[in-house]
């Protein structure tokens, strides 16, 4: 089982506010992951970037790129084209610093007619796709689930999208999944369900995820909260991940907290492990006695 845990963007406790400082402070804290913010970081995202590459790889932090929040892929002819545009730049940034991900929003539903809007989506994403194959970029493009009703990207579309667009991958924001759906990620089962349906669809074990506290009302966030503030409790997850040692999982946090939030969450699964191993350790000693 390989986890992963870090903050969506530089550490909050991070006294300087560069990348490098960001990577640094992340082995620090006894992280390993980063999901880079480009609306933030746009400047030094033009400069050493294989200095960052080489620091990231030297201290096992995982590198990834989130685009612009802005994107409309599903719009009027010019801002599709311009965030097909951004979404290109963000892959040859990200490709440069060795980033193994680069994340992207869809954008709004502005057709009423849902499969025109699908068939817009895959329109766009597979020239994004064909330019990562093109340029020979390392990077995977990912596509994030929607916590609003009006934006494109429930889970199912999400997976509709990357079964018809090979190459490309689910980016599973359980807040986002969890509002969109009401409220619907409480137990172990839930959080399983989520992830066997996007196993079904890449045939693989591996995802990227977000986790954050959320506040919601019919079906649409209001905003990421911190963990222990949210209605959707991290104990459910940390149960799925332990109950699929073959997982391979990175988690970001997009809590206000980021980093505070990412060490909260590995605490609570190492808490959650010790007692599982407290509890097998106890029916061991139980089923010793009674042979006794």
């Amino acid at each position: 089982m390989k986890i992963r845990f870090g903050p969506a963007g530089i550490p909050l406790s991070c006294k300087g506010r560069t990348l490098k400082d960001g990577i640094e402070d992340i082995h620090a804290l006894e992280l390993n992951a980063m999901e880079v913010q480009l609306v933030r970081a746009v400047g030094e995202c033009m400069e050493n970037l294989d200095e960052i590459k080489e620091l990231a790889n030297e201290l096992d932090v995982q590198l990834s790129v989130h685009t612009p929040y802005y994107m409309d892929l599903a719009g009027d002819a010019e801002m599709m084209q311009k965030s097909v545009d951004n979404i290109k730049w963000a892959s040859e940034v990200a490709n440069k610093m060795g980033a193994k991900y680069v994340n992207t929003h869809i954008g709004i539903k502005h057709l009423k007619d849902d499969k025109k809007t699908m068939d817009l989506v895959i329109k766009n994403v597979r020239q994004i796709r064909d330019h990562f194959q093109k340029q020979k970029l390392k990077c995977k493009l990912g596509l994030e689930t929607s916590g609003r009703q009006q934006v494109f990207g429930s889970l199912d579309e999400i997976l509709a999208v990357c079964k018809r667009v090979s190459g490309v991958i689910p980016v599973l924001n359980f807040a986002h999944i969890h509002a969109y759906e009401g409220g619907a990620l409480k137990k172990t089962e839930d959080f399983q369900a989520v992830f066997d349906k996007s196993q079904k669809v890449m045939g693989k074990k591996q995802f990227y995820t977000h986790f954050s506290g959320v506040e919601h009302e019919e079906g649409n966030k209001k905003r990421c909260t911190p963990i222990k503030k949210g209605d959707m409790r991290f104990e459910p997850l940390a149960e799925c991940i332990l109950d699929n040692p073959n997982y391979e999982i990175s988690i970001i946090s997009g809590s206000p907290l980021l980093e505070h939030d990412a060490m909260y969450m590995k605490v609570i699964l190492d808490r959650v492990k010790a007692k599982r191993e407290a509890k097998s350790g106890k029916n061991g000693k139980d089923e010793s006695e009674e042979k006794e």
